[in-house]
């Protein structure tokens, strides 16, 4: 038999990172990164807010060196991704929760769902970052 009637294999190719780029990932696979990510940022961060707790705890002088420390315009930056980061853990976690037990795991229900994630938490940290920056 001859190489000319079998037909031609498939060539696979490693991927590069041009490829990833626009790989166009479903709403339910981004909140599930975001997920993890959210899950490392508290984790790496949990030194600072060790100290800010300790800072608000100890004392008034202490709590006043608190006070100072927070005002700082970076440092409420770091808080407000903090407070990302636990709002969209939470929130996603209670998503990821339901779907353990076999709720809103259809195509469709997992889309509405990934998006009412992103909607729920972004919509508590604006009312979170309005409060951190004197709004109300």
């Amino acid at each position: 038999m001859t190489d000319l009637t079998r037909p031609a294999r498939p060539i696979h190719r490693n991927i590069n990172i041009g490829q990833i780029v626009a790989y166009r990932l479903p709403a339910s696979g981004i909140v599930s990164i975001l997920h993890r990510i959210s899950g490392a940022l508290m984790f790496l961060l949990l030194p600072f807010v060790l100290y800010l707790f300790d800072k608000s705890i100890t004392s008034q002088i202490s709590f006043e060196t608190f006070k100072s420390v927070t005002s700082n315009f970076f440092v409420k930056l770091v808080i407000l991704a903090l407070i990302w980061a636990y709002l969209h853990h939470f929130v996603a976690g209670i998503r990821h929760l339901a779907m353990d037990v076999h709720v809103g795991v259809e195509k469709d229900t997992g889309r509405q769902t990934a998006v009412a994630v992103f909607v729920v938490s972004l919509v508590l940290w604006l009312a979170f970052a309005l409060k951190t920056f004197g709004a109300f």
